[in-house]
């Protein structure tokens, strides 16, 4: 298994994908393919917290590092998905200071945070609660994401809070925050876009990006612009876009 905290701080390229499915062999699946992370998506799916447990056990036991993006900036929903054995989270809409600040706080223990201690999967159900005590604190991750106008006008203040290991931004919402949902050629959203990528250069912050339609060459293509903390493609999309290819193929 990859350091990924470590990469994150380096801003060395990490590829990972998404996980809206919640079944376990298509974890097990992905994980096998040789992704670096994969995240569970618990915003945009039907994935349980308790099908998020299963999935996280299956993604760590195959060498990958496991991610959860919650569905919401909710300290008593972090705290459940990080004692079920998540490694980091990826938090929607962290839009000022304050947004960050309360994300780190529900990921790590006092004093750096205020989560509460219990005793579950993560701390090995009670039998290694000082093992994962030192670990959280020093390795555990917080990604937010960028993804309105808001957080692109409090960009080096969302940055700055210690504890966030980077960021990824989300250009439907982002442009939907302009008024010009998924129309990235609107002036104003490539300027925002430019503005998130010229402030993360400039304070040497990890930048990221999720290409929801796999594409081996816009991923090359941010890449090369320095995105290094990279999302392709779900689950859904690998399995439908296949299909199609193959049936296309044959008839």
């Amino acid at each position: 298994m990859i350091n990924l905290k470590d990469k994150l701080q380096r801003r060395e390229a990490t590829i990972g994908s998404w996980i809206t499915l919640g079944h376990n062999s298509i974890a097990e699946i992905m994980a096998r393919a040789g992704f670096d992370w994969l995240t569970v998506d618990m915003e945009h799916s039907s994935i349980t917290l308790s099908h998020t447990q299963e999935l996280v056990q299956i993604i760590e036991l195959c060498g990958v590092v496991p991610l959860v993006r919650v569905g919401e900036n909710n300290p008593a929903l972090i705290k459940r998905v990080m004692d079920a054995g998540a490694h980091g989270i990826i938090v929607p809409m962290v839009n000022t200071k304050n947004d960050a600040v309360k994300a780190v706080n529900a990921v790590k223990y006092p004093p750096v945070g205020t989560r509460g201690v219990g005793l579950a999967r993560a701390q090995g159900y009670g039998f290694e609660f000082e093992k994962y005590k030192n670990w959280i604190n020093k390795e555990s991750i917080v990604i937010v994401q960028i993804e309105h106008i808001e957080a692109i006008n409090n960009l080096e203040k969302i940055l700055s809070e210690e504890g966030v290991d980077g960021s990824i931004i989300g250009p439907y919402d982002l442009s939907g925050s302009l008024g010009k949902p998924g129309n990235f050629e609107d002036s104003k959203v490539k300027e925002a876009i430019a503005h998130y990528e010229e402030v993360c250069c400039q304070m040497k912050k990890t930048m990221g990006f999720h290409f929801v339609q796999p594409s081996v060459e816009k991923s090359l293509q941010y890449k090369n612009a320095g995105y290094t903390f990279i999302a392709i493609g779900l689950d859904t999309l690998y399995l439908g876009e296949k299909c199609k290819e193959i049936l296309g193929k044959i008839r």
